[in-house]
């Protein structure tokens, strides 16, 4: 059984290229929150001890999540391997999941770090603009209106959410991306990490990392 973490920051298109790897691998695509809904909409005993945590507003103990993720290893689309997208968030995680993982008699195979400048992260992140109308979705680089300021389809003014203002995503960054960097050293030490620039066009970051993922594997020097 394959297990492949997928690595990136906000913004750097880990959720845009988990599924697409998945598909084109074969290979089931687990997102942790996914994980989270299903289990508790199906009622499982694990999503039932999750909901608890979830509905106090508390985050789900690594213990439980390490469990939950075995428990979807086990299922039958999962039979060629996963693809993690969310998990693990810290250096603490990621040795959880080795630990669980090497009872199994298996580990992280492989562990695509989709690597994007934090400028590049604030840009994407903090481009986005919506209508007042209808809530019509624009991006100042990526899909910017025909008309500065105004909604190509109602017409409507275009304004900013405060959460996607460029500091604010820039203030939020910064506390999510030191946890990331202790993972992305966890992977690397053990030789699993490789690198892949998240700039180029989504259709070549993905044949990147196919390549990376169907290539043997050869440790990053520090």
């Amino acid at each position: 059984m394959r297990v492949i973490v997928l690595l990136g920051a906000p913004g750097a298109g880990k959720g845009t290229q988990a599924p697409i790897l998945a598909e084109r691998l074969g290979l089931a695509h687990v997102a942790t929150g996914d994980l989270f809904r299903a289990a508790v909409r199906e009622g499982t005993a694990l999503g039932i001890e999750a909901k608890g945590y979830m509905e106090r507003g508390s985050l789900v103990p690594d213990e439980l999540t390490v469990r939950m993720l075995l428990e979807r290893l086990d299922q039958s689309d999962a039979a060629r391997g996963v693809i993690l997208d969310g998990f693990p968030r810290t250096a603490t995680q990621a040795l959880a999941l080795d630990a669980a993982l090497a009872g199994r008699g298996t580990g992280v195979e492989r562990a695509p770090y989709i690597e994007v400048p934090r400028e590049d992260l604030v840009a994407r992140l903090g481009g986005r603009w919506i209508c007042r109308a209808a809530g019509h979705p624009f991006h100042a680089t990526l899909s910017p209106p025909q008309v500065a300021g105004r909604c190509d389809i109602d017409g409507s003014e275009l304004y900013q959410r405060p959460d996607d203002r460029p500091e604010v995503v820039n203030a939020r960054l910064g506390s999510q991306l030191a946890p990331l960097t202790e993972v992305v050293d966890h992977y690397r030490r053990v030789g699993t990490l490789t690198r892949v620039d998240g700039r180029q066009p989504v259709e070549r970051v993905t044949e990147a990392l196919l390549e990376v993922l169907e290539a043997p594997a050869a440790p990053e020097l520090a």
